[in-house]
């Protein structure tokens, strides 16, 4: 990793409005968590419903997204990204650095929340905030790498994400049980049930099949991205 490029990306990442947009729904999350706790409803549902659909379901891949897209789409558009081209640098090694503050970003903001949240609702028992947690850890991981892959392969990234996110795994994903094996967020859930120790998470895709997914996602996002990028030439055409 490039501590030179980290440190600009980050800069450049947290610098601008989108800061108050990334704040914006962890802050929610964590305010109705306080509120819900003091409910007359049943917690354990209380968390499984909050953090499995509005964490896990919304959080996650919309904070992976702007992050994702976040760290280098915004360069290749406005041109910049050439002054970073032009260093002597691997193509890889760029990726990997944007990919390591993305990934670090989206778990300060949304997988620290959801395990904060998850204390909120229900403390530390049957380890289910913990569950949720590590839930957050693995798909925000996956959802950065890809939507730092579609930052690089086309314009319209976030338009590509929000599709993906929204459409497939909020709608079809939750309804269609064929397509839930290529949910991000199911594979997140799997985590979430094999930590958790109520019994009550439902994850429709096996751990095994979970943890290959996550890292196939993982490292061929990373690295179609790094090839992506070395096609790129100094004029902003591959």
């Amino acid at each position: 990793m490039n501590t030179t490029v980290a440190r600009l990306t980050a800069r450049g990442l947290f610098g601008r409005r989108r800061v108050l947009i990334l704040l914006a729904v962890p802050v929610l999350l964590l305010a109705i968590s306080v509120v819900a706790r003091n409910s007359d409803l049943d917690r354990l549902d209380l968390a499984h419903n909050l953090l499995g659909n509005l964490a896990l379901g919304t959080l996650v891949p919309i904070t992976g997204l702007i992050v994702g897209t976040g760290v280098i789409a915004t360069e290749i558009e406005d041109g910049s990204i050439v002054y970073l081209l032009a260093k002597p640098l691997p193509r890889w090694k760029i990726v990997t650095t944007k990919l390591a503050v993305a990934i670090g970003s989206t778990w300060l903001l949304a997988a620290v929340p959801t395990f904060v949240a998850g204390l909120v609702l229900y403390g530390g028992g049957d380890r289910v905030a913990l569950g949720y947690g590590v839930g957050a850890l693995a798909a925000g991981a996956a959802y950065s790498a890809l939507f730092l892959l579609l930052g690089v392969v086309t314009r319209h990234a976030v338009i590509a994400g929000l599709a993906y996110a929204l459409i497939w795994e909020s709608l079809i994903g939750n309804y269609v049980e064929g397509a839930r094996t290529f949910s991000i967020q199911q594979w997140g859930l799997s985590l979430t049930k094999a930590v958790a120790a109520d019994g009550t998470v439902i994850a429709p895709v096996g751990l095994p099949t979970a943890i290959w997914l996550l890292a196939i996602v993982g490292i061929g996002a990373t690295a179609l991205a790094s090839v992506k990028l070395a096609g790129l030439t100094l004029g902003g055409e591959e």
